[in-house]
């Protein structure tokens, strides 16, 4: 018989530690085209990884290399996260920069964390 040995999750609320927006964005009104920001949908800490081994095949085919994996805390009914939504990192070295969601996943290993993986927006 196998003894047992304890093993981590592999998240947990510790690593959450990056703050992270969700928008919903909406046509410029007027004339000129685009879309801007129009509503802050939710916030919440994070944990960012860029693209893992296993998404890299999806992000090869979607044409972006500069997708990154976010984990959050399962926010419930409060906010469901959709691939209408952008998201910004509040982060130094992601200023300025907005990331489309592409696929929303719950985390098989842990309930209580959602995966999102977002490319970054052109």
């Amino acid at each position: 018989m196998q003894p047992f040995k304890y093993k981590p999750p592999r998240v947990n609320s510790g690593d959450l530690r990056t703050p992270i927006t969700f928008y919903e964005y909406a046509p410029n009104k007027g004339p000129e085209p685009g879309e801007s920001e129009r509503e802050v949908l939710h916030q919440a800490m994070a944990k960012v990884d860029h693209v893992w081994l296993k998404d890299i095949e999806m992000a090869k085919s979607n044409g972006t290399l500069s997708d990154i994996t976010i984990t959050i805390r399962d926010p419930l009914e409060d906010y469901i996260p959709s691939n209408k939504h952008v998201l910004s990192i509040d982060d130094t070295r992601y200023q300025d920069k907005r990331y489309n969601i592409k696929h929303v996943q719950p985390d098989l290993q842990n309930k209580n964390f959602i995966k999102i993986v977002a490319g970054l927006t052109e």
